[in-house]
């Protein structure tokens, strides 16, 4: 169920990332049986990191703090709409609800517009903007052959 506290402080560490000079205006929670398990902030600049977003920060530092890969159980407050790769990042993950701020036209309109993502996702390989090309396909295969029957593997 949402709790305005933990938007509030989603939307804090938002506030500390540029009041800082540490990162844009990005914050995020993950919570776990009412009790916040993980934090993150836009990290981007200072790690010189385009994937240190605030949402994958607090996904890390929750599975480093439960010792999981799986945040089933949880949820994640995040302090504007997630972009696409944060998306990714937190169906991977599988808290069980996502809670935002801002929209991301709000972000857009700051800066910081995700809709050409958006747009490539869709897009054939070869219309993509960053050309996309793929080879050796049946030796890459192996690997996922092999791990198919790989007795020690993780599912997830």
């Amino acid at each position: 169920m949402y709790n305005p506290d933990f938007m509030k402080e989603a939307i804090r560490l938002a506030n500390e990332c540029f009041e800082t000079g540490s990162g844009g205006p990005f914050g995020a929670v993950v919570v776990k049986d009412g009790e916040i398990v993980g934090r993150g902030r836009n990290m981007v600049t200072v790690h010189n990191d385009p994937t240190a977003h605030a949402e994958v920060q607090a996904i890390r530092d929750a599975c480093r703090n439960l010792g999981t890969f799986q945040l089933t159980g949880c949820e994640l407050y995040a302090s504007s709409e997630p972009c696409p790769m944060c998306f990714g990042a937190i169906y991977w993950a599988r808290p069980d609800r996502i809670y935002y701020g801002a929209s991301c036209e709000v972000a857009a309109d700051a800066g910081f517009d995700d809709t050409f993502i958006y747009e490539e996702i869709g897009k054939p390989h070869a219309e993509c903007s960053i050309p996309t090309e793929q080879h050796d396909a049946e030796l890459a295969a192996m690997t996922f052959k092999r791990w198919k029957g790989f007795e020690g593997r993780v599912e997830y």
